[in-house]
């Protein structure tokens, strides 16, 4: 018998735990993958363009809707959370990400990235939280960062957040829809950012005391990373959106320019041609990259906690082919594609504390979670 099915008893009994805690919407559905059979069962459902997932330690779940509800949901309720940050929920901009800290179980500390409303438009923005302890409200609500302003689009403004092993935070920002910003450092656009948890700068950061560089900046170039997740290693890897093709996943390092809009593998809308090609010294390379595009948004880099054959793998949702990409190797290479109706427009994926994997249907408006078929 695999290992897969021969489960260790804390794992089964925290299944079992997730398992009691929601209301399923729908009956599981049974698929094949790799790693064996798999169940993947609607934990939430009726949800209007779902952003984000959340699965809290010893239950419950957050999810975020892009109009600005940030949804708690726990023992078959859902509940609207008061006091989220104002948004501008226009075009592709609204209430983003949402992630939990580490230390949640004492700190009871989330994160949300968002548009935030400014001069002349909206930017990315981070804010800090506190969630009650009956999940109907969050407290000490408090800005950690926001872009520089001045993009007036309703276009690319990333955004994940993530926790560094060293506590420290890195937020995507998108282009904004102004190729040329991304290498532009006196602004956000295009770029990876890197805070510490108090919202100062770390002082390690790659251009800090450099002149007309914004000092939050970790790495530029990007074009629109809406996944991001940092390995066993505490490498930071973001998915990230091309144009027509040259869709990326990238390794993210210190310092680093990723190319966009000089290099790309992809070309315009129009078919034109992109830049100076697909490579120029001093620019980085993708780990992998897709042609035709998938439009890639959440990214989640698997534990191995309950599919050891999947251990270091990377997990993209595809919003425009409707499944989940596996990728792995190295180099990195697309070695799967788990695909069912509960992966339309696949927006998020995650990992929750007991291994399962969640994810979010947008074209579903629904919360899926994917465990290891039993019998």
């Amino acid at each position: 018998m695999p290992v897969l099915y021969a489960l260790p008893v804390w794992i089964c009994l925290a299944l079992a735990a997730f398992a009691s805690t929601f209301a399923t919407a729908a009956g599981a559905e049974r698929l094949a993958t790799s790693a064996g059979p798999v169940e993947v069962t609607q934990m939430v459902g009726g949800l209007d363009t779902p952003w984000a997932v959340a699965v809290l330690p010893g239950g419950g779940v957050l999810v975020t809707e892009r109009d600005g509800d940030l949804l708690y949901v726990a023992n078959g309720k859902t509940r609207r959370v008061a006091g989220v940050p104002k948004v501008a929920a226009a075009g592709q901009g609204g209430l983003l990400d949402v992630t939990v800290a580490r230390d949640f179980a004492s700190s009871r500390e989330i994160w949300l990235t968002y548009s935030k409303p400014q001069r002349r438009g909206a930017g990315t923005a981070l804010a800090s939280a506190r969630l009650s302890r009956d999940g109907t409200r969050l407290t000490q609500v408090r800005t950690l960062f926001s872009s520089a302003p001045g993009a007036s689009g309703g276009r690319h403004f990333g955004s994940r957040v993530v926790e560094a092993p060293d506590g420290a935070l890195f937020v995507t920002i998108g282009d904004r829809g102004d190729r040329g910003s991304a290498q532009d450092r006196g602004n956000h656009n295009g770029s990876v950012v890197r805070i510490n948890r108090d919202g100062s700068v770390p002082a390690d950061n790659p251009f800090v005391g450099v002149a007309g560089v914004q000092p939050e900046i970790w790495s530029f170039g990007h074009r629109n990373p809406q996944g991001a997740d940092v390995d066993a290693r505490g490498r930071l890897w973001t998915s990230e959106h091309g144009a027509r093709g040259g869709d990326e996943v990238n390794q993210v390092r210190k310092g680093a320019n990723f190319g966009w809009p000089v290099i790309s593998y992809g070309r315009h809308y129009n078919g034109g041609k992109i830049g100076e090609g697909t490579a120029k010294p001093g620019l980085e390379q993708p780990a992998f990259y897709w042609d035709p595009s998938i439009a890639p948004s959440g990214l989640m880099v698997y534990s191995g906690a309950l599919w050891p054959e999947w251990r270091g793998d990377i997990f993209v949702g595809s919003l425009k082919f409707d499944h989940i990409a596996r990728l792995s190797g190295d180099p990195l290479r697309e070695v799967e594609q788990i695909r069912s109706p509960a992966t339309e427009r696949l927006r998020d994926i995650v990992e929750a504390p007991d291994g399962s994997i969640w994810f979010i249907s947008v074209g579903q408006g629904a919360v899926y979670r994917m465990t290891p078929a039993q019998g």
